[in-house]
């Protein structure tokens, strides 16, 4: 039974056991592990409930130790995940985080053939959908199998049946993608039918070739999206619509511990600002924010903020900044 309760958020995709070595340097060298759990997905669930924000995850997990320690993680962290299905021949996926140094971080992953590879269409429950304000896309999904590919196109019309609005972070990973002409072409598939886009500008590049920051978000107002939102990592981030545009810049970090997961963040950041119908500026500030403070954290969600933590943050760097 789906939960009467309304939801902000529903998102869709694989998380896995995450494993990090203990010492930094060469995998090779490793004897102990640190084990937790991430995913691109379950990561902007986590943030969005630390902001205030009901999310849910639709997913499947392996019927293993792995895929139930994964479900007490996320449910844990105040994410529904009545839609998250076991399944009784496919293993949870597992990843492995080599960090060499400050400088180089290295992923490494084992998930072809996991459980939720296998997800189909009718995994997803159209009440479900309906109950949200914005389904969150990421273009890892639709990159591990083509079932995959058709969960995500059934559950984007879906939610434009029900006038629920969709937010896709392109997030691609090439390792996941057999060609590339397929990855562009999925890729821009899902961007013409979201509402909201945001590419990291290696992104854009990939999809629409070299080119400026306003050709790039003209590309993708032309395609169909309403806003775009271009992040350029410890830059910061620009806002375009049809109707204003504008460059927000991120927060010094001094020192960077781990940035996997900060775009997660970031995004959790976005969304949650435009649940709160903030202006474009505003949103892009806290997200930052949130960004640069999950960078300071090793793990992908053990950095995610609260909501006190941020505005400590964004009044301290004012200070700095006012001194």
């Amino acid at each position: 039974m789906v939960k009467e309760a309304k939801l902000d958020v529903v998102t869709i995709g694989e998380s896995m056991a995450l494993f990090t070595p203990d010492m930094p340097g060469k995998m090779r060298y490793a004897g102990n592990f640190s084990r937790k759990f991430a995913g691109a997905e379950t990561n902007v669930a986590i943030g969005l409930n630390r902001l205030g924000f009901k999310a849910g995850w639709i997913s499947k997990v392996g019927a293993d130790e792995l895929g139930e320690g994964l479900l007490s993680f996320v449910r844990g962290e105040g994410v529904d995940v009545s839609q998250v299905k076991r399944h009784d021949k496919a293993p949870t996926g597992i990843y492995f985080k080599e960090l060499r140094h400050d400088q180089d971080v290295r992923v490494y992953y084992y998930r072809a053939g996991s459980a939720a590879s296998t997800l189909i269409p009718n995994d997803i429950n159209e009440d479900y959908i309906a109950k949200a304000k914005y389904l969150h896309i990421t273009g890892i999904t639709p990159a591990l199998s083509t079932s995959c590919y058709e969960t995500i196109i059934h559950a984007i019309h879906l939610a434009k049946k029900h006038h629920v609005k969709v937010i896709f972070d392109p997030n691609i990973r090439m390792k996941l993608w057999n060609e590339e002409q397929k990855a562009k072409e999925v890729l821009l598939e899902i961007a013409a039918k979201s509402d909201v886009v945001l590419p990291g500008m290696s992104e854009a590049k990939f999809l629409y070739g070299e080119n400026g920051s306003s050709e790039y978000a003209r590309a993708f107002l032309e395609n169909g999206a309403k806003i775009v939102i271009l992040k350029e990592g410890s830059k910061g981030a620009h806002y375009f619509t049809k109707s204003e545009s504008g460059f927000v810049p991120s927060y010094k970090v001094d020192r960077v511990v781990d940035p996997i997961g900060a775009g997660d963040g970031f995004a959790a950041g976005v969304i949650a600002g435009l649940l709160e119908g903030l202006p474009l500026e505003k949103v892009l500030a806290r997200a930052n924010a949130i960004g640069a403070l999950v960078t300071m954290v090793n793990g992908d969600v053990e950095g995610l903020p609260e909501l006190d933590e941020i505005d400590r943050f964004m009044q301290v760097d004012k200070e700095d900044v006012d001194r």
